[in-house]
């Protein structure tokens, strides 16, 4: 249960940290206010805060970044041979995937993925939350898109997470 008065202690601790590094002093004033402003941002900015779900499976969510980055780097090499090349080959699309994703956070990370990766950026999330319009630069086969991001991101977040699964 969270307490009124200190809504997220975890984030006051950090910002009161982050204070003191970036003064680079160490006195009894700084910790005050470094304090003061760890107590008082959380809770002025509480009502926007998502809760975070928690993190199922640690090793997993290592080995899905290093996977996530990866991506990045092919996607990245792809991106420029086909810009390249003769533009006559790109198929560019706008794709619909269903999402089993209700948490916002999960999300939220999931249509960062999309857009951090070249070539995809994530357009629109219905009312909802049930369908993910993404534009892709080269999507020859729309289908595979889709399976793709399900089994490719969507998938390992549901089992990383503890969030809900349609």
């Amino acid at each position: 249960m969270k307490s009124r008065l200190l809504p997220n202690p975890a984030l006051t601790l950090l910002l009161t940290l982050l204070w003191l590094l970036l003064n680079n002093a160490l006195s009894v004033g700084q910790l005050v206010l470094g304090l003061f402003l760890g107590w008082a941002i959380p809770l002025l900015v509480q009502g926007f805060l998502v809760d975070l779900p928690k993190v199922r499976r640690p090793l997993k969510l290592c080995l899905f970044l290093l996977k996530v980055f990866y991506d990045i780097v092919v996607a990245n090499v792809s991106v420029a041979k086909l810009v390249l090349s003769s533009r006559d080959r790109l198929r560019p699309a706008f794709v619909e995937i269903p999402m089993a994703i209700e948490h916002p956070f999960v999300l939220a990370v999931l249509t960062s993925i999309i857009s951090l990766t070249p070539g995809t950026v994530s357009a629109s999330l219905r009312p909802g939350h049930k369908m993910l319009l993404i534009h892709a630069l080269d999507a020859p086969d729309t289908e595979a898109l889709v399976a793709e991001v399900k089994s490719r991101y969507e998938t390992p977040l549901l089992e990383i997470f503890e969030c809900s699964r349609m």
